[in-house]
């Protein structure tokens, strides 16, 4: 995760209880990940295992960006001015 995403959503997390629990969600799978990719080899129960902890952090991911969030992230962030990208 960028810095600047996870300064934002830090900044939000107290007065939204869905994006904290989605982002301490994230910060767990990514210690897991972690653990997991600082092993020299994996066996493959352990490689299925690490390929399904990084497509449940992206949908944590998406949902962080995508649910109700989205727009607090846009607001916020002009407010900070970051550029947002135009659709």
């Amino acid at each position: 995760m960028e810095a600047k995403d996870e300064q934002l959503i830090l900044s939000l997390v107290d007065r939204e209880p869905d994006l904290k629990r989605y982002y301490e969600e994230h910060v767990q799978l990514e210690k897991r990940l972690a653990q997991m990719n600082h092993k020299g080899f994996l066996n493959q129960d352990e490689e299925v295992e690490r390929k399904r902890l990084q497509k449940v952090k992206l949908a944590g991911k998406d949902r962080m960006r995508l649910d109700r969030f989205a727009e607090i992230f846009v607001d916020d962030r002009r407010r900070r001015g970051f550029d947002m990208p135009t659709q």
